[in-house]
């Protein structure tokens, strides 16, 4: 017997998943590194924004990256009525923004250094090695997140200036810095 999710999902979830709780699951991924992003977007209430580490490329022409967020996120009725989004690479430097874009939606703008608006309304955080502004082509809902899907349309590249700037990763639910292995 299959219990199917709702048709706009496309997938039937069987009845028996061999023991497979949400903890389990959530305690496996944790052993798959993961970049770290934060993703921001204007809303008719201000700014909003969140952490993914779901950020994915998924094509190169044209340039289309996704990223998930939970149905449960205090910023999904903002992202669901977002035009465009910008998504930072965060670099080891800035573990403090991926907690301060962890935690309640009131502090995650609220010290007006950290960040300024870009000339198309979405707030853009500052030192940032990479970000991305990308208009929003698809809202997927799968399980109990919706996939966003975005079309680049800028990139914001200053890792030649600050080649030095490793980015930021989350393990084990922690955040690390990469290390390059020996040849």
């Amino acid at each position: 017997m299959t219990e199917a999710l709702p048709p706009e999902t496309g997938i039937a979830i069987p009845d028996d998943l061999s023991g497979i709780t949400a903890e389990l699951y959530r305690a496996s991924m944790r052993h798959y590194p993961a970049g770290v992003t934060v993703v921001t977007l204007d809303s008719a209430t201000g700014p909003v924004g969140f952490t993914a580490t779901s950020f994915a490329s998924l094509s190169l022409e044209p340039p289309l990256i996704s990223f998930n967020i939970a149905h449960t996120s205090s910023s999904i009725q903002a992202m669901l009525s977002a035009e465009s989004v910008v998504i930072h690479f965060l670099g080891e430097h800035q573990q403090h923004l991926a907690q301060r874009f962890s935690r309640s939606a009131e502090q995650r703008f609220a010290d007006h250094s950290l960040w300024t608006t870009l000339e198309t309304g979405e707030p853009v955080l500052h030192g940032t090695p990479i970000w991305f502004r990308a208009t929003v082509q698809q809202l997927i809902p799968i399980g109990d997140h919706t996939l966003v899907v975005g079309l680049v349309t800028r990139v914001h590249d200053q890792t030649d200036e600050k080649p030095s700037a490793a980015p930021l990763l989350y393990y084990r639910g922690r955040y690390h810095r990469p290390t390059e292995l020996d040849h």
